[in-house]
C-alpha cells in the first residue's frame, strides 16, 4: 500500500521563486507609457507634484469663491459658472485663432482691431489639438496648462537641484516659490506660461547637461509659444560657449547651429505673416496697436508708468496694476544685477533681453507675469532660503499673499495686464 500511495501521489509544487524585492518570476505585463513616465520619477519629484497639485486646488477654489463673490449682477442669486472665471483677456485671442485661425472671421470681430497675429502660435496650435479630443474650449486649455505646469516644476526642481548636496530640498524650494509667486494664477489659466516653462525649462536642463540637440529642439518648441523663445536660445547659446566642463567636447559649427535652432519658428511664422499680409512687421505692428508696444527709450517708459501709476490720472484698480509692474521690473533689474555680479553670464543675457524688450514700449506691462519665466529668480531665492531660514518666512509672509490677490484680480475679470 505504501508503494502504491507513492506511485499515485503527485509531489507537492515547489512555491514561485521570489526575487530580493518580494516579487515573484512571474512574466509581467509591458507597462504602458504612463507607468514608465511614473517610473521615472524620483522621491523628490513626487513631492514637488504633490505641492503643485495642491497649489492647483488651492488656485481653482479661488476661481470657485470668485464665482460666487464678484457676478456679473450684484442682484443675482445665481453665481457665474467656474469655468466662466478662467475665460479672461487673453484667453479670448487664443480660442479664437485655435478655433478660426488668424484670418478667418468670426461674430464681433472689428477688423480694425484684430490683433490676433501678436499671439505666437504654438498655443492655440496645443489647444485647436487637445480640443479634438476634449469639446469643451476652456477645460482643453485648462488641461493644457495643468499638465505643461506639471512637467515645468519637475524640471525647475531638478535644475536648482544640479550640483549640491541639498539638491532635493533647493529643488523643493524652487518650485515652492514659483507657484506661490505673485502672477502664479497664470500657470492656472489658459495662457501661455506653463506650455512655455514647460519647454523652456526642459530645454535649460539639456543645455546644463549638454546635450545640445535636445536643448535646440525644446528652444524651438518654446518659441513656437512665446518671443522669450528667442532670449532662451541666446542664453543657450551663450552657455554653450562659456562652457569648459564638457569633456571631448569641441566647438563646431554643427554644434553651435542647435542652440540656434529656436530661432526658426519665429522666422517660419513671420515669413508667413508676410505672405498672408504683405508686411514683413505684422507682428511687431500688432503689438503696437494693440498694447502700445512701439519703442520708447527706458526712462520714457518708466516715466509713462510712473504717472498712470502715482498721479491718479487712472482708477485705482489700473494705478495699482502699474504699480505692480513698477515692482516687477525693478525685481528684474535687481535679479539682472545679482547675475552679473556673479558671473552668470547666460542666465544674465536671456534675463537683459527680456528686461529691454519689456521696458522699452510706451510702458510696462505685463512685467508681473513674465517673472513667472525668471527661473533665475525662484533658483535663486532658494538657494539663498537654504542660508538664511528668514527668507522663506518672508516670502510666505509678505510676498506669497499677493497671489491670492491677483488670483481673484484676474479671476473675478478686473485684471487688465
Amino acid at each position: 500500500m505504501t508503494t502504491a500511495l507513492r506511485t499515485t501521489m503527485k509531489p507537492p509544487q515547489a512555491p514561485p521563486r521570489r526575487e530580493p524585492g518580494g516579487g515573484s518570476r512571474r512574466a509581467k505585463a509591458p507597462a504602458g507609457p504612463v507607468r514608465r513616465l511614473l517610473d521615472r520619477l524620483t522621491p523628490a519629484d513626487r513631492r514637488v507634484l504633490r505641492l503643485y497639485l495642491l497649489t492647483r486646488l488651492g488656485m481653482w477654489l479661488v476661481a470657485y469663491c470668485t464665482a460666487w463673490l464678484f457676478p456679473a449682477d450684484s442682484n443675482t442669486r445665481t453665481p457665474a459658472s467656474w469655468l466662466s472665471r478662467w475665460e479672461q483677456w487673453d484667453w479670448v485671442h487664443y480660442q479664437h485663432i485655435a478655433e478660426h485661425g488668424y484670418f478667418g472671421s468670426f461674430p464681433g470681430v472689428v477688423p480694425a482691431s484684430d490683433n490676433r497675429v501678436a499671439f505666437f502660435p504654438g498655443f492655440p496650435l496645443a489647444l485647436r489639438a487637445v480640443h479634438a479630443v476634449v469639446p469643451d474650449w476652456t477645460v482643453a486649455g485648462l488641461l493644457i496648462s495643468v499638465v505643461s505646469g506639471a512637467v515645468a516644476v519637475v524640471a525647475l526642481a531638478r535644475i536648482a537641484g544640479l550640483g549640491r548636496p541639498d539638491g532635493a530640498r533647493a529643488g523643493q524650494r524652487a518650485a515652492a516659490f514659483l507657484l506661490l509667486s505673485p502672477a502664479s494664477v497664470f500657470l492656472a489659466a489658459g495662457y501661455t506660461e506653463s506650455l512655455f516653462l514647460a519647454c523652456a525649462l526642459p530645454c535649460w536642463l539639456a543645455a546644463k547637461n549638454r546635450e545640445w540637440p535636445l536643448a535646440g529642439l525644446l528652444g524651438a518648441a518654446a518659441t513656437t509659444t512665446r518671443i522669450s523663445g528667442l532670449f532662451l536660445a541666446a542664453a543657450v547659446a551663450v552657455e554653450y560657449l562659456s562652457s569648459r566642463d564638457d569633456p571631448g567636447r569641441t566647438r563646431r559649427p554643427r554644434t553651435l547651429l542647435w542652440c540656434l535652432l529656436p530661432a526658426l519658428p519665429a522666422a517660419a511664422y513671420t515669413f508667413y505673416l508676410y505672405v498672408e499680409t504683405g508686411d514683413w512687421m505684422a507682428w511687431k505692428h500688432a503689438q503696437e496697436r494693440g498694447w502700445h508696444r512701439d519703442f520708447h527709450t527706458p526712462a520714457e517708459a518708466f516715466r509713462h508708468t510712473w504717472r498712470n501709476a502715482f498721479d491718479h490720472v487712472q482708477s485705482t484698480g489700473y494705478a495699482w496694476e502699474f504699480q505692480l509692474e513698477l515692482a516687477a521690473m525693478a525685481t528684474g533689474l535687481l535679479l539682472l544685477v545679482l547675475l552679473l555680479l556673479r558671473r552668470r553670464w547666460p542666465e544674465a543675457a536671456y534675463l537683459a533681453l527680456s528686461l529691454w524688450a519689456l521696458g522699452t514700449s510706451y510702458w510696462y506691462l505685463s512685467v508681473p507675469r513674465a517673472t513667472l519665466l525668471w527661473w533665475p529668480l525662484w533658483i535663486g531665492l532658494a538657494h539663498w532660503s537654504l542660508r538664511r531660514a528668514w527668507v522663506k518666512e518672508a516670502y510666505a509672509g509678505v510676498v506669497a499673499p499677493l497671489a491670492v490677490v491677483l488670483a481673484v484680480t484676474f479671476t473675478s475679470g478686473r485684471w487688465a495686464g
